[in-house]
């Protein structure tokens, strides 16, 4: 199952620096770790803001949330999901 994430962070003003850097240390790995196991397929920074709009490629809605609640950063972030199906005018293939 294909979804759209938009993600927003919002990091709150009493985190450190040093705890945003080990954060986003361990979000970047654990985001390399998912694209490689081909469970995020696509991961793109919207410009001028600390967001990102992703495609993830998973078995079912519960994989999903299991994979966004492990991202270091979850629990600052304003998550939006939308599923995907294949529009029928589409010439690419699955």
């Amino acid at each position: 199952m294909l979804f759209q994430v938009d993600m927003t962070v919002r990091i709150p003003r009493d985190v450190g620096g040093e705890e945003l850097k080990k954060l986003s240390e361990q979000e970047h790995e654990r985001a390399k770790e998912l694209q490689l196991q081909r469970k995020w397929l696509h991961l793109w920074r919207v410009a001028g803001r600390y967001a990102n709009l992703s495609i993830f490629d998973v078995d079912n809605p519960a994989e999903l949330h299991e994979i966004l609640s492990s991202l270091p950063l979850y629990r600052f972030m304003e998550v939006e999901v939308t599923a995907l199906c294949h529009h029928p005018g589409s010439i690419e293939s699955v």
